[in-house]
């Protein structure tokens, strides 16, 4: 007998995330109003589906579920629920940009294998670095190589790579330093690699292209902005007003970061520290809601999640919401979410990926998301940095601006922002990142800027009018950096 498969599905009304009000209640949507959490399908439906066809998961207001069931059950689900439609659950990732081994060193086959222990110290002051990332190239155009953790002592132990060239080295501290870069290096025992802390009056690309805001100015007051992400804080440079996690069985009020994605990302919208002591972000007055559809010790969001922070996200009130994932299967339920909250006066801003030059990924690539790349300038991170080898062509109008490497393209990109070495606030400190997942809160913080100056728009009723007016406006507050429309869309939103 053959092994069963299960697999999680989104059901949805026949248009959009919800049923319209005002129409006849029918069979198929009394029967759909009784699917509630941890109700088995076959307590409701015919047929006899199996006690494993369970629903896991209901938006708020009901008008979509999370169902688990047998893949062979599928087509009698479908039968029993004419009129609805049923996707499969889909997962998207963040948009930070990181090497990563994609061959295990077991590719090493045949070869000598020898052992090797490095170290990492800060600069000048020769303290351990713990916790750094250090991943090792043997063939860095097939991804091969071994990927290994500083200690305590800041000591990194390979177990194959030792003694011989290797194509490349990067290296990801976690907190408050700067990453590590070098070509053509083999590693010997005892070899040391200097990493350089992060000062936080360095001038970033962030804070290169949008100058601090003095303490006093408002900044995005009166803007309220959604960030779907990883959760994010807490952070002393960070004011939470609100938010919820959606993620299936995690507490809903639990939001708080379980990376450090989401508050890096947030804080680049609205941190409302000073320099040299803290970071400030384009938009230090918005107003921050935080939903965190990233489960703890898991790589992916779920369309599930996504659709459901984005209904709390319109039902909060948010302007705008930012969306620094992607990068998962195109799919109806995150679609319809986009469209939903467009239709009701909110705009969201996804990050474009990660993927060097390929086609923009879904959800950006859909039509209503506005889709942010990045771009870099040379001089505003170390040389030794990883981000050295984002420096690629085109350049822009000023030779010293660039499209980032990893960052997608296409003519469905709108915007373009700096996402290479951008200091922004993790739980516990300060980091430098990059990403598309960088770029993207960098227009949306100075989105909520700009908007903050418009009431006129603000206090529109919460249509689709609405969010078209936001875009308009937007539209208009552009500058070309002189990359062209496939990589920059209509350019860098400036104040």
């Amino acid at each position: 007998m053959a092994k069963q498969t299960y697999r999680n599905y989104v059901i949805l009304p026949k248009q959009g995330v919800r049923f319209p009000d005002g129409n006849p209640i029918s069979e198929t949507r009394e029967v759909f109003s009784k699917l509630t959490v941890d109700t088995h399908l076959d307590d409701v439906l015919q047929n006899n589906l199996s006690e494993q066809a369970v629903v896991l998961d209901s938006t708020y207001q009901g008008s979509a579920k999370l169902v688990r069931l047998p893949e062979s059950e599928l087509p009698s689900l479908r039968a029993q629920l004419p009129g609805l439609r049923i996707v499969p659950e889909v997962f998207y990732y963040t948009q930070r940009w990181k090497q990563e081994i994609r061959v295990k060193a077991q590719s090493l086959a045949g070869q000598a294998k020898v052992s090797v222990k490095i170290q990492l110290k800060e600069a000048k002051t020769g303290k351990p670095v713990v916790g750094a990332t250090v991943v090792a190239f043997t063939n860095f155009a097939q991804r091969e190589g071994e990927q290994a953790e500083s200690n305590a002592q800041g000591v990194v132990r390979f177990k194959t790579i030792g003694n011989r060239l290797l194509d490349q080295v990067y290296v990801y501290p976690k907190i408050g330093y700067w990453s590590f870069w070098k070509q053509k290096v083999t590693l010997k025992n005892g070899d040391t690699f200097s990493i350089q802390p992060v000062k936080l009056d360095y001038l970033d690309a962030k804070t290169f292209f949008y100058p601090p805001t003095d303490a006093g100015e408002p900044a995005g007051r009166g803007v309220k902005v959604g960030v779907i992400d990883t959760g994010a804080g807490p952070h002393p440079d960070l004011t939470i007003t609100g938010g919820a996690c959606t993620v299936t069985g995690d507490n809903p009020v639990d939001f708080s970061d379980v990376d450090e994605h989401g508050t890096h990302v947030s804080g680049i919208i609205a941190a409302h520290g000073t320099p040299p002591t803290g970071v400030r972000g384009a938009a230090p007055d918005a107003e921050l809601h935080v939903y965190r559809v990233f489960g703890k010790a898991t790589e992916g969001a779920s369309n599930f999640a996504i659709i459901k922070a984005i209904e709390q996200a319109v039902a909060d009130g948010c302007d705008l919401i930012n969306m620094s994932l992607g990068g998962g299967d195109a799919d109806d339920a995150t679609q319809d979410a986009i469209s939903f909250a467009h239709s009701n006066g909110t705009v969201c801003f996804v990050a474009t990926g990660n993927d060097g030059r390929q086609p923009v990924s879904f959800p950006a690539s859909y039509s209503l998301s506005l889709a942010v790349g990045a771009m870099g300038r040379k001089g505003t991170f170390p040389a030794n940095t990883t981000d050295a080898p984002n420096v690629a062509a085109p350049y822009g109008t000023d030779k010293k601006n660039f499209v980032a490497a990893f960052s997608n393209i296409g003519p469905e990109v709108d915007f373009i922002a700096p996402g290479v070495g951008i200091i922004s606030s993790v739980p516990g400190g300060y980091a430098p990142m990059s990403g598309t997942s960088m770029a993207c809160p960098m227009a949306t913080g100075v989105a909520a800027r700009l908007l903050s100056n418009e009431p006129a728009i603000l206090e529109m009723p919460r249509t689709a009018d609405r969010a078209e007016a936001i875009v308009r406006f937007l539209a208009e507050h552009v500058k070309q950096m002189g990359f062209g429309p496939t990589f920059e869309g209509t350019g860098m939103l400036f104040v």
